[in-house]
């Protein structure tokens, strides 16, 4: 199954006004790393190497600056443009061409993940035939998108912002899609905000029995890095886990070298240009090893 990843970062970030005002949200430094590391690898992990990022069209050229084409960490990536913020289902259109009627996941580029066992479960939904949403166990689930789901982990209702949620598991920005998501996100209606909603495209496979959750409890952690708030936390997180354990979170160049995706030559080069900083001396380490 050649499953293939889409990262949407695009919008202006308002939420991080004055922050956002000349550099992308995406770009931002989650402590060590910018932020759209977290969404790559996510997908990296979920073993997929052909990854869209699609951005603003003012944002487009420093992602690409930043990224290249994703070959040195043994991916290709791609770039798109969404002209206006017209809803996450809005990006399955974008990328419909992209995907050429490959099942897709989709990650929204603010949302970062961490566990021990997170990978394992990446590998699971992106082989699987079915539709799976990632939701997360919340202590607020109102302030969320919640999901309700059987014995069977299949999707069965799904509110936004319910004042009497059936569970405590939020949807997370994290969606694994068969190939007809494209189809489905064009049926779509805009909502009163005038966007293409992605809970309504979770609704419609979730109406034909389709859609099914992964679950993220306890030991895990689920960071949405959209207001200067969660940013502070994700950034204080990272921080605390790689200063205690000595490993990086969302290293490309460590799961490309644990894939076999590139050889040592290759990450030497990446780590010996960075070898006047803790990164690429943490490179250097991984290739001892």
């Amino acid at each position: 199954m050649n499953r293939k990843g889409i990262i949407l970062t695009g919008g202006k970030g308002t939420r991080l006004y004055p922050i956002t005002l000349a550099i992308p949200k995406g770009l931002l430094p989650v402590y060590d790393k910018p932020m759209i590391y977290h969404s790559v690898c996510t997908l990296m992990l979920s073993d997929i190497k052909d990854i869209l990022i699609i951005t603003t069209p003012e944002d487009n050229s420093r992602f690409r600056e930043l990224l290249g084409d994703g070959s040195s960490w043994g991916v290709n990536i791609s770039y798109a443009i969404q002209n206006e913020p017209k809803g996450i289902a809005e990006a399955l259109i974008i990328a419909d061409d992209f995907l050429n009627g490959s099942p897709s996941a989709l990650i929204l580029g603010d949302n970062i993940f961490y566990g021990d066992g997170f990978a394992k479960k990446l590998s699971h939904a992106s082989s699987s035939n079915q539709n799976t949403v990632f939701a997360y166990r919340v202590n607020d689930p109102e302030r969320f998108g919640v999901c309700e789901f059987n014995a069977n982990n299949q999707v069965i209702s799904l509110e936004e912002k319910p004042l009497k949620p059936k569970s405590n598991f939020a949807v997370t920005g994290l969606y694994f899609y068969d190939e007809k998501a494209p189809t489905y996100a064009r049926e779509l209606s805009p909502s009163a905000r005038g966007e293409l909603e992605i809970t309504d495209l979770n609704i419609k496979y979730m109406k034909d029995k389709k859609l099914f959750v992964e679950t993220l409890g306890r030991g895990y952690a689920w960071l949405d890095a959209g207001t200067t708030e969660s940013f502070l936390d994700a950034s204080i997180f990272v921080r605390t886990v790689e200063k205690r354990q000595g490993l990086k979170i969302a290293c490309p160049e460590e799961i490309a070298l644990h894939k076999k995706l590139v050889s040592k030559d290759t990450i030497f080069k990446i780590a010996n240009n960075l070898k006047g900083n803790d990164y690429g001396q943490y490179l250097l380490k991984l290739l001892d090893q």
